[in-house]
């Protein structure tokens, strides 16, 4: 699989409020893996500390890239990007 993180980020940076997205990103569980479509609408875009790895320094500072979606249904939700996401803007 490519990796896209270069351009991702590139769009990432970019996004504000209200912009209109489209994310292909992997699914994994377990032993199973598939690729699936997320369009909606940019709530909130940020790169948000968290500590869901075990046995780091205290001082460790892990970050991912959030982007919260209000998909056309209404609902919204949480995706977090990795280097195999491609994200683009919508018109």
């Amino acid at each position: 699989m490519p990796n896209y993180q270069e351009e991702t980020l590139k769009v990432f940076e970019q996004l504000q409020p209200g912009d209109r997205i489209e994310l292909i990103h992997e699914v994994k569980v377990g032993f199973r893996s598939w690729e699936t479509k997320t369009v909606g609408e940019v709530v909130d875009a940020e790169r948000r500390r968290h500590g869901l790895h075990r046995q780091r320094n205290f001082d460790d500072k892990a970050f991912s890239d959030v982007i919260v979606l209000k998909k056309p249904d209404g609902e919204l939700t949480t995706v977090t990007l990795d280097e195999f996401s491609q994200l683009r803007k919508l018109p």
